[in-house]
């Protein structure tokens, strides 16, 4: 029978296995009722893949906004139908580049970027992804531009054929288009041979587990990997409400805090430290509750 759980598991996603089907293990090991995940990783890829449990849903609006690491590695060269290993090669030249050239196309995509994502995308379409229909060989409607922000794309090697990069970008950001686009900078072409993400707003891969070792420990272990809920939003500002405050809070009505930060989202706790929900302050200088939480 499932059991309350409430929080965030950081999972540390393997190759070959979508991110719902990596949720629905996680879920039944910690025999929860209620999960989600937090922005879908594409099957090849492998990394950091917050869960949220029961109220931990919560959040997951949140960690969806948040900004994302990654590492990668290019194959320089080819470029494939997919836009990684996977695909059949529709483009090729021969790769004569050295790192200060790579390092000034690099710059070119470093900030505010347009992208054109793949049809090989986790994009929804019909309530299905687009890779599953690309991949059955059905037609599938381009996706639309979309700007996203590249904050940081460093080039850690270029060895032969081989282009390994860390990226620190925005929600919504394609990394395989992002490969594609800069093998046509580079004039070679280019495809991913390996992603993983290694970060998600304020939690990072070294801190995840891995489903095989989920799998290997005890009931009480695999609790004890459970995060508290406002783990995901250790990024906002802590406020502590009174006991008046608190309870009008909770009824739903905004209240007045003293020096509450303005123009931002706050967490709330009540003044035993427990967590009540992400509020916002208003020009008045109330704050109001956006999002409240019902924990034991």
């Amino acid at each position: 029978m499932s059991d309350a759980v409430n929080g965030i598991l950081l999972l540390d996603k393997p190759r070959g296995l979508s991110s719902n089907a990596a949720l629905q293990k996680a879920k039944k090991l910690l025999k929860a009722r209620k999960a989600g995940h937090t922005g879908s990783l594409d099957p090849m890829a492998t990394g950091l893949l917050p869960l949220c449990f029961g109220e931990g849903t919560k959040v997951s609006k949140f960690l969806l906004e948040a900004d994302k690491r990654y590492w990668t590695t290019l194959r320089l060269g080819q470029e494939t139908t997919t836009g990684d290993a996977e695909g059949d090669v529709v483009e090729s030249a021969p790769v004569e580049l050295n790192e200060q050239r790579v390092r000034e196309v690099l710059e070119r995509f470093t900030g505010e970027i347009e992208q054109v994502p793949s049809i090989y995308s986790a994009i929804k379409q019909g309530g299905e992804p687009l890779y599953k229909k690309a991949r059955r060989g059905e037609e599938v409607e381009e996706p639309k531009s979309r700007t996203v922000q590249i904050h940081e794309l460093r080039l850690l090697s270029l060895d032969g054929e081989q282009l390994e990069l860390d990226i620190r970008c925005s929600k919504g950001t394609y990394i395989r288009t992002l490969a594609t686009d800069i093998g046509r900078a580079l004039g070679c072409f280019a495809h991913l041979s390996e992603l993983r993400r290694t970060a998600s707003g304020p939690f990072r891969i070294e801190d995840a587990v891995a489903l095989e070792t989920l799998e290997e420990q005890s009931f009480e272990e695999r609790r004890h990997r459970v995060l508290a809920v406002d783990a995901a939003l250790s990024d906002f500002p802590a406020v502590e409400l009174g006991e008046t405050a608190a309870y009008y809070l909770l009824q739903g009505q905004p209240v007045m805090v003293p020096k509450a930060p303005e123009g931002q989202f706050l967490r709330l706790y009540d003044d035993s430290g427990k967590f009540l929900g992400v509020g916002a302050t208003l020009a008045d200088g109330r704050v109001a509750p956006k999002r409240l939480f019902h924990l034991p």
